[in-house]
């Protein structure tokens, strides 16, 4: 057994991303309302981990600027030599420090808090060496196949560049998230070759090498494969930012909030919203602003940085930024008031 009260994080920030066509750092591409990296590194903030490293290589200095506000320790990847080696760099922070290491990725922004404590809280359960999670696609294109035997059990985890036609045609696929043992996951990746498709380390090895050290590989299959949407591609981004947006929507309806067409209305986190608020199709609300109770927003309004005191109506088509109004007042529609 080993010791199961520390837990590291790594998180992989350092690739280009060649498929979203830009000069940006990937992980800095925003989604809803903040860099995709952003959103990981709230998620992971809840579990309490005794150290948190970021993996950071391509912009790095821009990376770090945008994550400054974080409890965060960087790591640089000089090179981008795979996901193996990204980890191997995190070992001279993590250093002999004992119990679980969790790895994830920087481009994956709809990963929620629930579903990383579900399994943790399994890996340790299990008390093994190593848990990855998997989930099941319609479409699995793109993603590296789970190899099972006849029981169910893992055997290894197969890029889609490096797998056979019937591999391709696995369903279960592996999210990118793991729970490993801190000495058997250093140890272990400084066994791993390069010889892939890719020439680079695969951190998925270490599956493949466990079963061949007769060390379990459990997994944790998640019910929500939305949550491991990996963002490699504008289109991605897009999916990633309805997703987010709907989610907040779904809360401030739960709330008390009425809107007539929720997939045209978008309201960052920061925004505060009384009761019985009620928001037209197309509405935008950003920044930090405040709406009273009782507000009528009509369609196409958009605010930046506003305060609405209660029973206001912001007529159609408006644009605040910066403004203040009070209570009771109608603001006619097509207005245009900022500060």
């Amino acid at each position: 057994m080993f010791d199961q009260s520390v837990l590291s994080l790594v998180i992989l920030a350092a690739g280009k991303g060649t498929r979203m066509k830009s000069e940006k750092a990937k992980v800095l591409h925003q989604v809803f309302y903040a860099p995709m990296l952003h959103h990981v590194l709230t998620a992971v903030k809840p579990l309490g981990a005794d150290t948190t490293v970021a993996i950071i290589g391509h912009q790095r200095d821009e990376v770090e600027r945008s994550i400054a506000g974080f409890d965060v320790v960087l790591c640089i990847q000089e090179e981008q030599l795979g996901t193996g080696h990204a980890v191997l760099c995190a070992e001279q922070i993590i250093g002999s420090k004992k119990g679980t290491v969790m790895i994830l990725c920087g481009d994956t922004p709809l990963i929620q808090t629930e579903t990383l404590e579900q399994m943790y809280v399994q890996h340790l359960a299990h008390g093994g060496s190593l848990t990855i999670m998997t989930t099941l696609l319609e479409n699995p294109a793109n993603y590296g196949r789970i190899i099972t035997n006849d029981a169910g059990k893992v055997l290894s985890i197969v890029e889609e560049k490096d797998s056979t036609s019937e591999q391709k045609k696995i369903r279960e696929i592996n999210a990118g998230i793991y729970c490993v043992d801190a000495d058997f996951l250093f140890s272990t990746l400084k066994k791993v070759g390069t010889n892939n498709s890719q020439g680079e380390v695969y951190l998925t090895d270490i599956v493949s090498i466990a079963t061949k050290m007769k060390c379990p590989v459990e997994k944790y299959r998640t019910s929500l494969p939305q949550d491991v949407l990996g963002v490699n591609s504008r289109i991605e981004l897009a999916e990633a930012h309805k997703e987010l947006q709907m989610r907040r929507n779904r809360q401030l309806m739960l709330d008390g909030i009425t809107m007539h067409d929720p997939a045209t209305t978008s309201i960052a986190p920061d925004v505060k919203i009384g009761m019985d608020v009620i928001l037209y199709p197309g509405v935008h609300i950003t920044g930090y602003s405040v709406i009273g109770k009782n507000c009528t927003l009509e369609t196409g309004a958009f605010l930046k940085d506003s305060i609405l005191g209660e029973n206001v109506s912001i007529g159609a088509y408006s644009y605040l930024e910066r403004y203040v109004i009070e209570t009771g007042k109608d603001i006619a529609p097509h207005s245009f008031l900022s500060r």
